[in-house]
């Protein structure tokens, strides 16, 4: 009796919380949402965006169930939380998604053109009840998909093992309801996905924000790097804008934009936290998604420099210097410390995980630097130690020579670069970033 008034009184703060947030949230969904509506229905024109082969789409009446269930999922994921912490962070996502995709729908409103056949019964009342205040001009990025891939990512980790196939089944289901009921064109589910992704990956459930602690940086070249990526993140952004009217599918390019964007902040002052990169060395499900196409231009460009080099080379007493390692080289080494933000732990590897995330071509953090090289020291009692950043030249190998000059190893960094590039490695590390290793051994 005890317990259960225990668990009860542990339960009622998030009850309570869960409580305010639905009163808050569930007017403000209707009124953005009918309100965005009618904006789109005063003006004379109001484009469409589709291809040409989805008036084969089937049509469906049944899946108006799933379809209308989310709105189940969306009240209940408030209430299935652990604390109240926990119902602020979904709360945020849910606001994030409605808030820009309601900005979307003002600014650039887009108008379905599906005519649905009548239907009758339980998904004829179903449709007659969406149809009262869900006008056509809601389209991208779909709200129903945002908030679906929120609630779907909330859920599966609470679920048993044996409950997850069924709730993504379902969840399945309702993603692609909003085809077979008619209710969206193809290109709003990929731009809904992103909306979702984004909402995730700026509210995290196991971490803080990564803009919380943003502070403009200092570094002149941090900041022009910045400046590059957000120019790369324009001109995915204004391709997307201007290309879209002649393809639907150029709407993908605001993927690549938003991960360059978000890039960008990370080196106007962010850091590496807008990686979500845990000391394991894997990322958040939200960042792996929403910064793929950057993960991706970092995978081919760590191709196209070290494709005629070794995986690695031996520096000194079992510890090896190298790029980002494949699964197989990886599991050669006792212990992988790895120092980039932007490049995940392969699946699979069997040896022992450090990260240290950092963001390339940046000066080297002297903290995280030392905390690097004191681990080798440690880890080379257990095996070989592999030191790696994306291509080895720059972040690594200054991590290396931390190591080999409080290790008493070499003398001073000019031998220790000569140490390394003996062991047949290219380095380049810029004057300050040696200085930097230098001073922090005074």
């Amino acid at each position: 009796m005890g317990q259960a008034r225990s668990t009860l009184s542990e339960a009622a703060p998030v009850l309570r919380r869960a409580a305010l947030w639905l009163v808050f949230l569930a007017p403000f969904f209707y009124l953005t949402y009918g309100g965005a509506n009618w904006v789109a229905s005063q003006r004379a024109h109001v484009p469409n965006i589709a291809f040409a082969w989805e008036s084969a789409i089937p049509f469906f009446a049944w899946t108006i169930i799933p379809y209308w269930s989310i709105n189940l999922f969306y009240a209940l994921c408030l209430f299935i939380n652990t604390t109240p912490r926990d119902v602020d962070w979904l709360a945020r996502r849910y606001l994030t998604i409605q808030l820009v995709a309601v900005a979307c729908f003002v600014a650039f409103p887009l108008e379905a053109t599906f005519v649905r056949p009548a239907t009758s019964g339980l998904p004829g009342f179903m449709f007659a009840v969406l149809g009262g205040f869900d006008k056509p001009f809601n389209q991208a990025p779909s709200l129903h998909i945002a908030l679906l891939v929120v609630i779907w990512d909330h859920l599966r980790g609470r679920l048993p093992r044996k409950g997850r196939l069924l709730w993504h089944v379902w969840c399945f289901l309702i993603g692609a309801s909003v085809m077979t009921t008619w209710q969206h064109q193809v290109m709003d589910i990929p731009t809904g996905m992103l909306l979702g992704l984004f909402a995730a990956w700026l509210f995290p459930r196991d971490a803080g924000s990564p803009l919380a602690n943003f502070a403009m940086s200092g570094d002149p070249k941090s900041r022009r790097l910045g400046v590059y990526y957000l120019c790369g993140a324009l001109v995915c952004l204004g391709l997307a804008v201007l290309c879209t009217p002649l393809s639907a599918a150029t709407l993908l390019l605001l993927w690549p934009a938003v991960a360059l964007a978000i890039v960008a902040v990370g080196y106007f002052g962010a850091g590496p936290q807008i990686f979500l990169k845990r000391s394991d060395g894997r990322a958040a499900f939200a960042s792996r998604w929403l910064l793929a196409p950057y993960r991706l231009g970092a995978v081919i460009n760590v191709w196209l420099w070290t494709r005629k080099m070794p995986a690695s080379v031996a520096i000194a007493d079992g510890v090896h210097l190298g790029r980002f390692p494949r699964r197989h080289e990886a599991n050669r080494f006792a212990t992988v410390i790895d120092i980039t933000g932007e490049l995940q732990r392969p699946s699979g590897t069997l040896a022992g995980w450090s990260s240290f995330p950092t963001l390339d071509l940046t000066g080297l953090d002297k903290i995280q630097t030392r905390a690097a090289a004191n681990l080798i020291e440690a880890a080379r009692q257990q095996g070989p130690v592999l030191v790696c950043c994306a291509l080895g030249f720059q972040r690594s190998a200054g991590v290396i020579v931390r190591w080999l000059l409080i290790s008493r190893r070499c003398d001073n960094p000019a031998e220790a670069l000569r140490l390394i590039e003996r062991a047949g490695w290219r380095v380049y590390l810029p004057v300050e970033s040696l200085h930097a290793v230098a001073e922090g051994l005074q």
